[in-house]
């Protein structure tokens, strides 16, 4: 590893959000015009599933997506589906409906607003809350959005390894009011939702009654709002701040190579878990290597006499060592020469790509009297004495692909 090294770094390279890798669920392959994935394949069951089946899928699926718990970052796409999926196939005329017309269902589908009473599925609100850090209300910890900042690196920290140390403005959760946006950390229930976080309605959809719901604008899902405005943070709950940050650069990182920096994103709200730093590479060109993969592809152009009796070109490499190039006597332009184990290390291990490089012929645009004079003498002994013979190799050599 080289040393350690810093850098300031602001502006457009900073980008604030959640950060979603693979798209929404709904676009995956599905069943029939609907778009969505099949219900059984969505819990992992046969067709014939009984309730128990049906309850300990969900259960098991419910504690590995639920998004205050996971950390997968589709979670609250696949929770959704999740749950979806048991609300019809737990409502045993949902189901027989399902089973007969999949999703476009009787009259056109069985409608949004799918909710599933997750206190009753794990036997009451202690247990639910010991789970998820919750009971069965609207209300939901959110836990803070991820932050991607693009890095820089030379060729030479791709090849070496390197420690960076860089200087962001960074989200950092507000001291005064606990991250709450409240001036004390002092909240009031929000009288528009009764504290749920959220507004449910029953809705007749067709032979069905569902329940749909939507989170509550006034206090934004919390279930509470400040009684005063936080001075210090204008309500917001967090504020920019001046953060040093260290990580290394793994030797071979390719273009897009992201590194995950934990609780480095921003905070949380109502001082729940912070996002993640995601620190995407972005390795800056070479001067005359070209990469493909873990090999490093050059041209090296050469005169007509080091490439008819050979030569050795010693180049400086990125390893810090030099780089003999050893091209043999009789030599053509296009000819490539394989260098074994000077490329890039594999990011994944498995030792060092190669370093390839193709022969190319430099011809200067003005000869000397004296080289031009030499070069008429030799016109007959270089040129070929089969040359219609050479011309028609050459044409099959091209057929065959050769």
């Amino acid at each position: 590893m080289s040393g350690l090294r810093s850098r300031a770094a602001t502006g457009p390279n900073l980008i604030h959000g959640r950060w979603v890798e693979g798209g929404p669920l709904s676009q995956q392959a599905g069943d029939g015009m609907s778009g969505k994935r099949d219900y059984y394949e969505v819990l992992g069951l046969d067709r014939d599933a009984d309730e128990k089946a049906l309850k300990n899928a969900f259960r098991r699926l419910a504690r590995k997506y639920h998004p205050d718990r996971s950390d997968e970052p589709d979670a609250e796409d696949r929770f959704k589906e999740i749950q979806e999926a048991y609300a019809v196939l737990s409502d045993p005329s949902k189901r027989s409906q399902y089973d007969r017309f999949g999703h476009d269902g009787p009259g056109g589908g069985f409608g949004g607003g799918f909710n599933v009473d997750l206190s009753d599925l794990f036997g009451g609100s202690d247990i639910f809350s010991a789970f998820f850090g919750g009971g069965g209300s609207g209300q939901r910890s959110r836990r803070g959005s991820d932050i991607l900042y693009r890095h820089t690196v030379s060729c030479e920290d791709v090849m070496n390894g390197a420690d960076e140390e860089v200087e962001l403005e960074l989200p950092i959760s507000c001291g005064p009011c606990s991250g709450t946006g409240a001036e004390g950390g002092v909240l009031d229930t929000c009288a528009e939702c009764s504290g749920r976080g959220v507004l449910s309605r029953m809705v007749q959809m067709g032979p069905f009654q569902t329940r749909q719901d939507r989170t509550c604008s006034r206090c934004d899902g919390r279930g509470k709002i400040p009684k005063s405005t936080c001075k210090d943070c204008k309500g917001r709950g967090r504020k920019e701040h001046a953060t040093t940050l260290r990580f290394s650069i793994p030797p071979g990182a390719e273009d897009g190579t992201r590194l995950r920096l934990r609780g480095k994103g921003e905070p949380g709200r109502d001082g729940q878990a912070s996002g993640d730093l995601l620190v995407e590479l972005e390795v800056s060109p070479h001067s005359y290597f070209e990469r493909s993969r873990s090999d490093l592809i050059m041209s090296l152009p050469l005169g007509y006499a080091d490439l008819a009796l050979g030569t050795t070109v010693t180049l400086d490499h990125l390893d810090g060592s030099p780089l003999d190039i050893r091209v043999p006597k009789g030599s053509t332009a296009g000819d490539t020469i394989d260098i074994p184990r000077r490329g890039f290390p594999r990011l994944r291990g498995g030792g060092r790509g190669d370093v390839v490089v193709l022969l190319k012929l430099h011809m200067p645009s003005k000869f000397p009297r004296q080289i031009r004079a030499a070069l008429e003498e030799l016109r007959g002994d270089m040129a070929p004495n089969d040359l219609e013979e050479r011309i028609r190799d050459e044409a099959e050599a091209r057929r065959r692909g050769g």
